[in-house]
């Protein structure tokens, strides 16, 4: 890609001083038709001008995507091999250790989380790709979304702090029917509340509210992490985007979670707002129009 930029820099600057030499012998040639020359190179700057600043901006485009996709590459290999390796000793242990029957069942249980979470990663992968393909249709049936939020809320509750609290504060109103892929939207919901978690300090609170008001459905996620910087809001919903870089970044995704929420919700005709927390932190916000 910097070999890209230094032919296309280049190329800008011969083109610049051909310009400027012909002009120049044109001029001396016929120094009467000097306003004619003037008015036809001008024009041809402009014309040059906008093409090479799109160009350019083509290239800046194509850059900022091929670095992603590498941190996204890095992102996806660091994913695959942590819960691999907590998966492979936590068997290996139970082969080779004369454990109790309660020892067993528990690393089994710890073993079949990672596995959820190798779940939740391939899923995710697999519609962002046919999101971005064209080749998902959103099949839409009515379904109770107020069950499906408590469902993924049970699954991702943790309770690992030492007063052994739950870290998701639900409050679900009951009863919500929606009208959508229950597929799609159970793929947001739980991209929104495992970014809560993920970006939160351990034991640190996450709330999920789901309520309907004034025909609306309001499905609303807030944690007290890191929270986002206002230059950044408007990124986060970009494909293989995330936030800080990879070198620095210790917290653990690929990039496609809010890209997936974002398409989803589009093909629902929702909106998905992000603002400040207080003291710290984000809100997510989703609002769908009642069925």
């Amino acid at each position: 890609m910097k070999r890209s930029l230094v032919i296309f820099y280049a190329v800008i600057i011969y083109a610049v001083a051909e310009l400027i030499w012909w002009g120049y012998q044109l001029v001396s040639l016929q120094p009467k038709r000097i306003g004619m020359i003037l008015s036809e190179g001008s024009m041809f700057v402009i014309v040059f001008s906008v093409g090479a600043y799109y160009l350019h901006s083509s290239i800046n485009k194509e850059q900022k995507l091929q670095e992603q996709k590498k941190n996204f590459l890095l992102s996806v290999t660091h994913e695959l091999k942590s819960p691999l390796a907590s998966i492979k000793i936590l068997l290996q242990t139970i082969q080779k250790r004369n454990l109790t029957k309660v020892q067993t069942l528990d690393f089994i249980d710890k073993s079949l989380l990672d596995i959820e979470r190798l779940d939740d990663m391939v899923e995710n992968m697999l519609l962002a790709s046919k999101i971005d393909n064209r080749s998902y249709t959103f099949p839409k049936a009515e379904f109770n979304l107020s069950v499906l939020v408590d469902s993924i809320v049970n699954r991702l509750q943790v309770t690992k702090c030492d007063c052994n609290q739950q870290i998701i504060e639900a409050e679900i109103e009951p009863k919500i029917e929606i009208t959508g892929d229950k597929f799609a939207l159970t793929s947001v919901v739980t991209n929104l509340v495992e970014n809560a978690i993920k970006y939160s300090s351990p034991c640190e609170a996450v709330a999920v509210k789901l309520f309907s008001k004034e025909g609306k459905i309001h499905l609303q996620v807030a944690d007290h992490g890191i929270g986002i910087a206002d230059e950044e809001k408007g990124r986060i919903f970009d494909r293989f985007y995330r936030v800080g870089s990879e070198d620095t970044r210790n917290t653990k995704g690929t990039g496609l979670g809010l890209f997936i929420v974002k398409q989803v919700l589009d093909k629902h005709e929702a909106t998905i707002r992000v603002k400040d927390n207080r003291p710290a932190g984000s809100i997510f916000e989703v609002e769908f129009a009642l069925t």
